[in-house]
């Protein structure tokens, strides 16, 4: 499938601010992708398509491009946790005014960086030129390098003056986490499950134990649950029929099953591992993952930074 059959990130702006909403006006990356997914009903098709060489989806590319515009635009506010949440004017904001607001938001940025150093040297470095119109009256000249704009860095349908977002953390950890031979991978979701509380952890790997790589022993109060994983470290998104295999093989086994990937989970896995009248499969998907590790520490620390907001009171300077 073309990228051109996928919505735009201007398609996505109102979606996303409806899933935001939906989640109680706070949310993370990965419960925001999901609820947007959940509510936009792509096709199997359509979510298998990869951006670049992975992780990430081009549907979730697309959607952390719509979180950035709609914190430009003021709907949105993120904190260095990784929770999105609707400002005052998210709250209020209705469809109709999407498009406005994008407008004033690239009008800004266009201003912005007509006036910037960069924007100035550019125009003497033979990039290419294009017209755009700024507070709907001015034409000036913004430069763009053209050798530079492709697939992997604006829509299909646009030249964007903005360069992608950088690589997250969890960008990072999960193309390190793709790269681990799977005989690790399965180690470190031992290790995980070791963290979390779990007792008598065992990592069966490769032994032909009907797609088990693992399991472990949880305990509520006076009652014991074992539970068996299985570990797929992939870059495409994950389907109903894996969690279907995975339920095959845990039969004669365990209460439970925990399936973790590197990806993500389609909407039709994720309705397929809570199917009324079978056995429930818990999963988690690569950005959850991530929380995981961060928040027991495996391969992942955290450094507060204190930051200073610095104010200048020109009036004191002209009264004095």
């Amino acid at each position: 499938m073309s990228t051109a059959d996928l919505p735009t990130y201007k398609q996505l702006l109102w979606p996303t601010l409806q899933a935001v909403r939906a989640l109680g006006g706070a949310a993370s990356i990965a419960e925001i992708d999901a609820e947007v997914h959940r509510q936009q009903t792509f096709s199997e098709e359509q979510q298998s398509v990869v951006h670049g060489n992975g992780p990430r989806t081009e549907i979730e590319y697309r959607i952390a491009w719509a979180r950035s515009y709609l914190k430009g635009m003021g709907l949105l506010a993120n904190s260095g946790r990784g929770t999105w949440s609707l400002t005052p004017d998210g709250k209020g904001a209705e469809e109709a005014d999407i498009e406005p607001l994008r407008q004033a938001y690239d009008r800004d940025r266009l201003r912005r960086s007509a006036r910037s150093p960069e924007g100035q040297a550019m125009l003497g470095d033979g990039f290419g030129l294009m017209n755009a119109s700024v507070d709907g009256a001015t034409e000036i000249d913004m430069p763009v390098d053209i050798e530079h704009v492709t697939s992997e860095t604006c829509e299909p349908d646009e030249v964007s003056l903005t360069p992608p977002p950088d690589p997250s953390w969890q960008d990072v950890l999960l193309d390190a986490l793709t790269k681990m031979a799977p005989d690790a991978f399965e180690r470190l979701a031992g290790r995980l499950l070791e963290r979390a509380g779990y007792e008598n952890v065992e990592v069966t790997g490769r032994t032909g134990d009907g797609g088990i790589d693992g399991y472990g022993t949880s305990w509520y109060k006076l009652t014991s649950l074992r539970v068996y994983i299985q570990c797929k470290r992939y870059t495409k998104p994950v389907g109903p029929e894996l969690v279907r295999d995975f339920r095959g093989a845990l039969d004669g086994r365990g209460e439970r099953g925990l399936l973790i990937t590197t990806s993500r989970f389609t909407q039709a896995a994720r309705e397929e591992a809570q199917r009324p009248g079978a056995r429930t499969i818990d999963l988690i998907d690569g950005l959850r993952l991530c929380e995981l590790l961060r928040e027991y520490e495996l391969g992942v620390s955290t450094t507060i930074r204190q930051v200073e907001d610095v104010t200048v009171d020109t009036e004191f300077f002209r009264d004095i």
